[in-house]
């Protein structure tokens, strides 16, 4: 059996050098590494892929958060509510920019920002809403719309893990994760869905003012040349991740498929075992890219299991350990404890198991009878 990794990204690339190898060799030869061919090849592939108007290519998934917020016009003291069991990435842009972050509680079945959590939440200084769709699935977009626009909220979709997943509203419509809010953000992070080979993001817009808005941000705030229009940052995707993104991109749903079958011969292996909550999907089978695979353990130490899967070498993660409430960057004495029940009971029980399109059935027999005879002593 070849060694287990989290991420097998040399797996991948094994599968794709003979289109990524070339298109990484053109970017060197024509020294075109900034706003380059690839950069805008990219942009207007991505841009057909998931049917949005406008992509913007940036240097990273927390740049896209944070841009995203910018072009919205969000001012110092603005309430943006979001999800406490996240990356910190999410609430850290909040802060960054001198907004208000309001964390609310989570689903406890697809961990995603609760509707009644965000409903409560709302003040009269409450601007946008950030839905996390967490470890590859959707939030439930279509109800967080209507608060929305009951309220005349902004929304901007961290979409960092679910780059590929379709949203099924309750009349049949589709559309692709990210596209649906007033904005998107996206990670090219190496280890998502659609990762490159160092750091990359984006942001998705059909919004035609602010798309024109975000990309003078990205760009020192420059439409010509020298010439600041608004407050920008330096924030670009580079050619040779731009090259490397392209030559993935037609391979993306397979990869989320392989993933879903993946998590499916996980499932069944862990059918009848009582201690084991797989994950929930919501909706249909395109809602949820696994970009994680995270089980709830009842009645287990979890702490010990990752110990005994780390000594057999297996690879796991918990994702995430402290909700962002009790972080010492963003605590706040607002924050009521009976507010999360969910969360801190998630941060207790969740572990991730390896995801990736290279694995194979004797690695998730290994993995899956091993963690199986730890739970039954």
């Amino acid at each position: 059996m070849k060694k287990i990794q989290m991420v097998d990204l040399k797996g991948q690339y094994s599968q794709i050098k003979d289109v990524v190898n070339p298109a990484i060799q053109e970017v060197i030869e024509t020294t075109s590494f900034i706003n380059g061919p690839k950069v805008h090849e990219f942009q207007k592939n991505l841009e057909e892929y998931l049917n949005v108007k406008h992509v913007i290519p940036c240097a990273n998934g927390t740049d896209a958060l944070q841009i995203a917020m910018m072009g919205l016009g969000l001012k110092p003291g603005d309430e943006v509510i979001t999800a406490d069991f996240t990356f910190a990435a999410t609430v850290e842009v909040i802060a960054l920019l001198n907004l208000t972050p309001v964390l609310v509680d989570v689903n406890p079945d697809d961990f995603n920002i609760n509707i009644d959590a965000i409903k409560k939440a709302i003040t009269p200084k409450t601007k946008a809403i950030v839905p996390v769709h967490l470890f590859g699935q959707c939030a439930d977009m279509e109800a967080i719309m209507d608060i929305a626009k009951a309220y005349n909220l902004f929304v901007i979709e961290d979409n960092a893990q679910a780059i590929g997943a379709t949203y099924t509203y309750k009349d049949g419509t589709k559309a692709k994760a990210g596209t649906i809010a007033h904005v998107g953000s996206t990670s090219f992070f190496p280890s998502k869905n659609l990762g490159c080979y160092g750091d990359g993001g984006a942001i998705f817009t059909n919004d035609d003012d602010l798309a024109h808005t975000i990309r003078g941000i990205v760009n020192h705030g420059m439409y010509e040349r020298y010439h600041h229009d608004v407050v920008g940052v330096n924030s670009r995707l580079d050619s040779i991740q731009a090259a490397v993104l392209d030559a993935k991109l037609p391979h993306l749903d397979d990869y989320c498929d392989r993933r879903r079958e993946a998590a499916n011969k996980y499932d069944a292996a862990f059918n009848n075992i009582d201690n084991i909550v797989t994950p929930f999907r919501t909706g249909s089978d395109d809602n949820h890219v696994f970009h994680q695979y995270t089980l709830k353990v009842k009645g287990v130490d979890r702490d010990a299991l990752v110990k005994h899967l780390n000594a057999h070498d297996i690879p796991c993660g918990v994702y995430y350990p402290i909700p962002l409430h009790k972080q010492k960057a963003y605590a706040d004495a607002r924050y009521n404890e009976t507010d999360f029940k969910v969360t801190n009971q998630l941060v207790k029980d969740v572990i991730s198991l390896p995801m990736h399109t290279e694995l194979d059935d004797e690695q998730i027999e290994y993995i899956t009878s091993t963690l199986i005879n730890f739970i039954n002593g």
